[in-house]
């Protein structure tokens, strides 16, 4: 059973539970509360809500364990996080466990409100796109270009064996679509494929993460948690991002590698693998075991078979037939003759990825009209998008389409240039999230990733 707007909220205070409540009420939402983690999971077992609030700290499970136990069982229900507590390494936890958005107490209830109604959109999005995304994952990657063939070519010879393969290729060339075309053409179609980006996850946290923790292997493991090891057993762990991995935990992931065994944080058990490994990597790796920043034994191990994805300006026969297949089934608009030429004219620095984001703008603009020029956002940064490159960009609405614009430095001014970029970086962001309808889009549109954009969100609160 699934209740339209329905809102559950978790914490011990009373006194929140209840102004929460009655708030969230007023905007039309149904609302059931919960004291305690453990009730509100029961629960979820016979009903599923649009969005979860849910307090950190509680007795019984802690909020970011019960973050990561819904995010497993349902990675697109959206859960809000809130504390007291207040610090870095909770913000970071939370959006690196899944979070949609982070809510440091005391919180303005009418902040409280706004989030959670865009939680509610973004549920609804991610619901409206839920068949559409199941046939993506499914659908054949496509390329015409010969470096794309020899990649077809590669995985037919791959569909036979549970040989290790290692993906190497620049951000954004499509190397997760590749090593799921693997696991579904493998003898392991059906059983779990399960991705991890390395970079993603905080070092203190990739360990949990692989390998899982017994009940109280440290402090705020309130409960048992199965890693990603456990969760693909009997299928395919792709691992992107490998040459991410600090070198301590290199070592232990060769271990289980080389033992087929997995030992949970806390535990003594060992847990018998029966699993294939497909790695991703952007870096050269054989430089970085130059630099002793990768182990040789543990390369050797994951690259079997080493398979390469070349950039998208390298295979320019792929542009088009990419971008169509973006534009979502037949009845899509058409790109017209000189959005074709643009879009086979662009460098592509983000790749497929990018690609796949200018389309994405573009049919919204177009509104189901044909794709024109004026349609395409090309997002024109560099490929660091955790610097501040972006800051100085505002935004102006014109013939439909967004323009990035430089603030000037008065001369007049006696402002700082630090508060001048923070101001710029400010109304950026905010000018952003106004115009779209969630924070996914808008960092689409800043031409960042949605985690980058949350973590300058806390900077320009605590600031």
């Amino acid at each position: 059973m699934n209740t339209h707007n329905s809102v559950w909220i978790l914490d011990d205070d009373r006194s929140i539970r209840w102004v929460l409540e009655k708030s969230l009420s007023k905007t039309g939402c149904n609302t059931q509360t919960f004291e305690n983690g453990d009730e509100l999971l029961h629960r979820l077992d016979h009903e599923l809500p649009d969005a979860i609030i849910s307090d950190i700290r509680m007795p019984g499970i802690n909020g970011l364990d019960l973050l990561t136990t819904i995010q497993e069982a349902h990675p697109s229900l959206p859960v809000i996080i809130m504390t007291a507590h207040s610090d870095l390494d909770s913000a970071v936890a939370s959006y690196s466990r899944g979070a949609f958005e982070y809510l440091p107490k005391p919180f303005d209830i009418q902040d409280a409100v706004a989030i959670t109604q865009r939680a509610l959109e973004h549920g609804r999005e991610k619901n409206e796109k839920s068949q559409l995304s199941s046939v993506n994952e499914t659908a054949e990657i496509i390329g015409e270009a010969p470096a794309m063939q020899e990649v077809f070519r590669a995985i037919g010879r791959l569909s036979s064996t549970n040989v290790s393969v290692l993906i190497t290729g620049p951000s954004g060339s499509g190397k997760e679509l590749v090593a799921n075309s693997i696991h579904r053409h493998s003898p392991r179609e059906g059983k779990a494929f399960i991705a991890l980006n390395v970079a993603a996850i905080p070092d203190e946290l990739v360990e949990s993460e692989l390998f899982g923790h017994e009940k109280g292997a440290f402090t705020g493991a309130d409960s048992v948690r199965k890693g990603r090891f456990e969760q693909a057993n009997g299928g395919t762990l792709f691992l992107d991002e490998i040459g991410e991995m600090p070198l301590h935990l290199q070592v232990k992931l060769l271990r289980v590698l080389q033992e087929k065994k997995v030992t949970r944080l806390g535990g003594q058990k060992m847990i018998d693998l029966d699993i294939r490994i497909v790695a991703a990597t952007n870096k050269e790796l054989k430089k970085a075991i130059l630099n002793r920043e990768f182990r040789e034994d543990l390369y050797f191990r994951l690259s079997a078979f080493k398979l390469t994805i070349t950039a998208l300006t390298e295979r320019p026969l792929d542009i088009i037939p990419l971008a169509e297949q973006f534009l979502n089934g037949e009845a899509s608009p058409n790109l017209s003759d000189e959005v074709k030429s643009q879009l086979l004219n662009y460098s592509w620095p983000g790749n497929v990825r990018e690609l796949q984001n200018v389309i994405t703008r573009a049919l919204v603009l177009a509104n189901g009209q044909m794709i024109e020029t004026r349609h395409l956002i090309f997002d024109d940064i560099q490929l660091d998008d955790t610097t501040d490159n972006y800051e100085q960009r505002v935004f102006s609405h014109t013939d439909n389409a967004i323009h990035f614009n430089k603030k000037v430095l008065d001369p007049e001014s006696t402002e700082s240039l630090s508060n001048v970029v923070r101001n710029s970086e400010y109304r950026t962001i905010m000018s952003a999230l106004e115009n779209t309808r969630s924070r996914d889009q808008a960092a689409r549109l800043l031409g960042i990733s949605t985690r980058t954009l949350r973590l300058k969100l806390q900077r320009l609160r605590e600031d």
